[in-house]
């Protein structure tokens, strides 16, 4: 690769092969331990633009292509150098990058020098996708399926190549194999990779465990009250409202790191919905049953149990997204039963949505409608693996690796059994939320939607507000979190926390982890120079965001009154145990 041309000419050729050689690179699964029945992510709206009379050729910009040209040939000719070094030595060097940092890589010639070919490659490959002129789109999506790519070809996910996994075989004297073909049979099985020993965990009894009762039930959700820790509560009762695409023990893993138990423990006469995982007689269920029968209807059952004028309500992602929702249609039929509103990364206008974006356009919109805009269910497992590919090497490759080349049980961890407790979705419901949120960011339009037979406008939204977003969030981006501010009228907190879309949220006190971020003036304006311009006057604050809300909500929350001495009332009585059984059906 010595010219324009050249460049020119692999461009091209990369344009005609991508679409199918990121397939096989994908089915390159098979052969290291993935089961063949998995379900395989859809890539297919990650094909390079073909030329045409609607999408022209990819062009790349000459001066970073040049650029890119002289740092691929610096480099290898510096790791051929090192490499007739090596021979010469008997060892190799060690790329940096920690899937190849153990001594096995430095050990091993070949699979050295595999490495580091591999990662002046990906180097090259990444660059050509960062020179492609056109729009963000488009140019998000070639990096994307780059990523993808290397990520799937990667010397350390064969054995032929894998270093560390052939020492440990040599050292096993072969029983990591037998272990790792043992594996791949229990993921065959079950249906997924095993990112967890997941025989460790039952909801119930070593997650899910904070004491409480179903108190309603329909064919959407099981409202949950817990029982009180203190002798007193706050009169304005509390309801939690999750995402409906996982469950909602991600705020309940464990006692110490519980936010439902957090809530408890603050006085919060508290509530959860908790959602049906959907089978077959759900597949024609939409947006608008979502809203009425479920959030609407959880806000009037808390109602009349607590006899309460007035609640407060906490929506989480999807779940935030369902709440302003709800709460919009009750405020266009002249009701206001929520006092005060938390969203936890959540999205009200979808301006912003990152990484997910590169998913959604026209054609994926209007191909979802034909499949399931009036019946069918969105398979849990699909979600969860396109959400596991958005961080390939972290939560595929690393897996595949371990359980199956190296015949290792992951260690037993609470948060990634339950992000592989997947959940389905009703396809008319998954496939209204694409196009009016993702697709269209109709919910900020007001008067645009009709939800419930009521015309949705977010600015009648006048009560106070808690607003949390994650930094390192790849879901609900910072940005997207902060746009909020800008569509709701009433009194606003913004607070940023550290780390991402889970591990930001679930940061109990006790573990004095990590920092957050306040500051009390919300610029105006469009992501990123609003977000961007709050940042700048924020103050970091070390260790939990979880007093910062429980001090805003109490607030909120009235005076203290007795606490209950039971679950539900005379209308709704305790049907079960906390946590219910809803929440224990697989998808």
């Amino acid at each position: 690769m010595n010219s324009d041309a050249n460049w020119a000419q692999l461009a091209q050729q990369m344009q005609e092969t991508f679409g199918a050689g990121l397939q096989q690179a994908m089915g390159a699964l098979a052969p290291v331990g993935m089961p063949a029945g998995f379900p395989p992510m859809d890539l297919s709206q990650f094909k390079l633009p073909q030329p045409s009379q609607a999408q022209p050729p990819i062009h790349f910009d000459p001066l970073k292509l040049q650029a890119l040209q002289q740092r691929y040939l610096e480099d290898a000719s510096a790791l051929w150098n090192k490499g007739l070094l090596a021979s010469a030595d008997g060892a190799a060097q060690a790329p940096p990058d920690r899937r190849f940092s153990s001594e096995a890589w430095k050990a091993n010639p070949v699979s050295g020098f595999a490495a580091s070919t591999y990662l002046i490659n990906a180097s090259a490959l990444m660059g050509l996708a960062e020179a492609v002129e056109g729009d963000a789109k488009t140019r998000a999506r070639i990096r994307f399926a780059v990523e993808q790519w290397m990520a799937a070809c990667a010397p350390s996910n064969f054995l032929a190549l894998n270093a560390e996994a052939q020492q440990k075989a040599i050292d096993s004297k072969g029983e990591s194999i037998a272990k790792g073909l043992q594996n791949l049979m229990h993921d065959m099985k079950q249906g997924h990779v095993s990112m967890t020993d997941e025989s460790v965990f039952e909801v119930g009894k070593n997650v899910a465990t904070t004491e409480g009762a179903v108190v309603f039930e329909n064919e959407f959700f099981q409202l949950l009250e817990y029982k009180a820790l203190t002798a007193k509560v706050h009169e304005k009762p509390f309801l939690f409202v999750p995402p409906c695409i996982n469950k909602f023990y991600i705020l309940d893993l464990q006692p110490e790191n519980s936010l439902i138990r957090y809530a408890v423990a603050q006085g919060h006469r508290t509530f959860v919905v908790s959602w049906r995982n959907p089978d077959e007689s759900m597949a024609g269920k939409s947006w608008d049953d979502y809203i009425e029968h479920a959030a609407i209807k959880a806000i009037e059952v808390v109602q009349e149990i607590t006899g309460a004028k007035t609640i407060n309500a906490l929506g989480f992602c999807v779940g935030g997204t369902i709440l302003g929702t709800a709460l919009a249609v009750l405020a266009a039929r002249g009701e206001k039963p929520v006092a005060s509103v938390t969203l936890l990364t959540s999205m009200l206008d979808f301006g912003d949505t990152g990484i997910l974006d590169i998913f959604i356009d026209e054609a994926s919109v209007s191909q979802r409608e034909s499949e399931m805009g009036k019946g069918g269910l969105l398979k849990g497992q699909e979600l969860a693996s396109t959400f596991s590919f958005l961080r390939p090497n972290d939560l595929v490759w690393n897996y595949v690796v371990g359980n199956y080349l190296k015949g290792e049980t992951p260690p037993p961890f609470d948060l990634l059994y339950w992000n592989s407790d997947s959940t389905n979705l009703p396809g008319p419901f998954y496939a209204w939320y694409l196009r009016n949120t993702y697709f269209e960011n109709n919910l900020i339009k007001p008067g645009k939607t009709v939800v419930c037979g009521e015309k949705v406008d977010l600015s009648q939204l006048d009560m106070p507000v808690y607003i949390y977003g994650s930094r390192e969030d790849h879901i609900v981006p910072i940005g997207g979190a902060y746009a909020s501010t800008q569509v709701l009228p009433g009194k606003k907190r913004f607070v940023m926390g550290a780390s991402g879309h889970i591990a930001g949220v679930i940061n109990p006190p006790t573990k004095n982890k990590r920092s957050y971020w306040t500051h009390d003036k919300l610029p105006h304006g469009k992501f990123p120079v609003a977000q961007a311009d709050w940042l700048k006057g924020s103050t970091e604050h070390p260790g939990s965001w979880w007093p910062d809300w429980a001090d805003w909500l109490q607030g909120h929350a009235g005076k203290q009154v007795a606490a209950p001495k039971g679950y539900g009332s005379r209308k709704h009585r305790v049907i079960e145990a906390a946590p219910g059984s809803y929440v224990k059906v697989k998808a």
